[in-house]
């Protein structure tokens, strides 16, 4: 099983308590988002867990732990570091401070590890075409030593996007090709890849490579383990990544970024973590007895196992 932590929440950042006491226990459970009844329970122990994807804007709370984690499970961070500010992303640390710390993980667990995130990628008339160019130049030429790949897209207008932010800006075609043939310019002038994440738009000619952010490839560059090639249910157009389990809730973000696909609104956030329990089992209330828990079937992609730890 591959282990997504997270894409529905940023557990790294708010939670990481909570997560590392599931894997002393060894175990948690997981609602249905779309059939809250039903529950799934998840083998956290070593020899369950193929690979953990991190996905987080603020790694500091899991530094101490990473060396520890590291010596028992395959692991990549995907770091997101944008160019926005509080008026977008008002409880994200700042752009320096983020690289600061990106920089931290990248010395403790090798930055084939660390992956970065410049997405989503969005217009306002204070965030124009320059200024996001001028900022991704700034952030990578203090990153470059410590990353291999960066993974960039564009924000998805979905209703509930525009409905948050109708200051939005709609790129046409021509804004994303100008935009992607200088981000790769920029990118290959430090060895570094780049890639697209969850798009079926084709900017191969400005020598990016297409979209698959958990791919036996990526998986193989970071951890040096072969993985199969399985198709997954994609979890947006154009994702082609294997299949993963994610832990997390969605609406318990409190970063509160105003374009953000998993919070309904930035604040909606605030009444549903107050249901978090961070000795709990399960990320989000309690476990119900109308609740019907399934066991989730520990499916490898692995060619070899690994071995337990004891945090």
């Amino acid at each position: 099983m591959i282990l997504q932590v997270s894409g529905r929440t940023d557990i790294v950042a708010y939670y990481t308590n909570w997560f590392i006491e599931r894997l002393r226990a060894g175990y948690c459970f997981v609602r249905n988002p779309i059939y809250p009844t039903i529950v799934y329970r998840y083998d956290l122990r070593p020899q369950a867990i193929d690979a953990i994807i991190f996905c987080s804007k603020n790694y500091t709370p899991i530094l101490k732990y990473m060396p520890k984690l590291l010596s028992s499970y395959n692991i990549v961070c995907h770091y997101t570091i944008t160019a926005f500010e509080e008026d977008i992303e008002p409880n994200v640390p700042s752009i320096d401070v983020s690289i600061e710390t990106l920089i931290k993980l990248s010395r403790l667990i090798g930055k084939e590890r660390v992956i970065w995130r410049f997405d989503p990628i969005l217009f306002t008339k204070k965030y124009s075409a320059s200024y996001i160019i001028e900022k991704f130049a700034y952030i990578l030429e203090k990153i470059a030593p410590y990353i291999q790949r960066i993974i960039f897209s564009f924000v998805e207008e979905y209703a509930k996007v525009k409905r948050n932010m109708p200051e939005l800006i709609t790129l046409s075609k021509e804004d994303k090709n100008a935009l992607a043939k200088e981000l790769s310019r920029l990118a290959k002038k430090h060895g570094i890849i780049l890639q697209t994440c969850g798009t079926t738009e084709d900017y191969k000619s400005f020598g990016i490579l297409p979209s698959g952010c958990t791919t036996p490839q990526i998986l193989y560059e970071a951890t040096k383990q072969s993985f199969q090639k399985k198709k997954g249910t994609p979890k947006r157009i154009g994702c082609t990544c294997l299949p993963t389990r994610d832990i997390g809730a969605y609406n318990t973000c409190p970063h509160a970024c105003k374009y953000c696909y998993a919070n309904l609104t930035p604040s909606s956030s605030i009444k549903t973590i107050q249901q978090h329990d961070v000795h709990s089992p399960i990320f989000l209330g309690k476990l119900l007895d109308s609740d019907t828990i399934k066991e989730e079937p520990s499916l490898t992609f692995l060619d070899k196992r690994m071995t337990l730890f004891d945090l």
